[in-house]
């Protein structure tokens, strides 16, 4: 699906994470995170991992140039979508990419029966925590010095009811009215 045109040209898809995209999607890992995941964790998920959705963003820039820009990975367990990665390269930031692959895992997962989806987020990335909170996503609890790389809790969210009423918002866009505009497409993952 094709989100936007930005103002020098170039196009963003989105669209289903491919093999060949594994070098530019371990490249935006090491980028947006300290503690990043190898490539071999990227391709489990893509052709091991039956419980798995991967998306990513694609840039045809001017000139016919294709590049991936970003990435989001989540994991199906019995009826939860839990997020387990999104990031977005530093030089495509805070145009609203992280949005767009965050609703389209959202409508896949509730499309593959997922009942409610969760996250764990730094306590003190507040940005992320309004892209979350866009997508009805609220605090539900602390995990105590989660992060191996410095030790920071990290905020439980979650978002329950992801049934007809909230795919169908979700597919109508309501997501891009809700509260202020979040200054994320920087890495978050557990």
């Amino acid at each position: 699906m094709s989100v936007r045109l930005r103002p020098d040209d170039t196009t963003i898809f989105i669209r289903r994470m491919q093999a060949a995209d594994l070098e530019q999607v371990q490249a935006i890992d090491k980028i947006s995170f300290t503690l990043s995941w190898p490539e071999s964790a990227y391709r489990y998920e893509l052709f091991e991992n039956l419980a798995s959705i991967l998306w990513v963003a694609e840039a045809l820039e001017p000139g016919g140039i294709q590049r991936v820009v970003g990435m989001v990975v989540v994991w199906l367990i019995v009826d939860e979508a839990h997020i387990a990665t999104i990031a977005v390269h530093p030089d495509y930031r805070n145009q609203g990419i992280a949005q767009e692959l965050l609703c389209a895992a959202l409508i896949e997962s509730i499309e593959k029966g997922m009942r409610k989806a969760t996250l764990e987020v730094r306590a003190r990335n507040q940005a992320a925590q309004r892209l979350y909170q866009r997508f009805r996503f609220e605090v539900a609890g602390v995990r105590p010095r989660y992060y191996r790389d410095n030790f920071e809790d990290a905020m439980i969210m979650t978002v329950h009811g992801l049934d007809e009423n909230y795919l169908k918002w979700l597919k109508d866009g309501g997501w891009k009215a809700s509260a202020g505009e979040p200054n994320l497409d920087a890495g978050e993952r557990p």
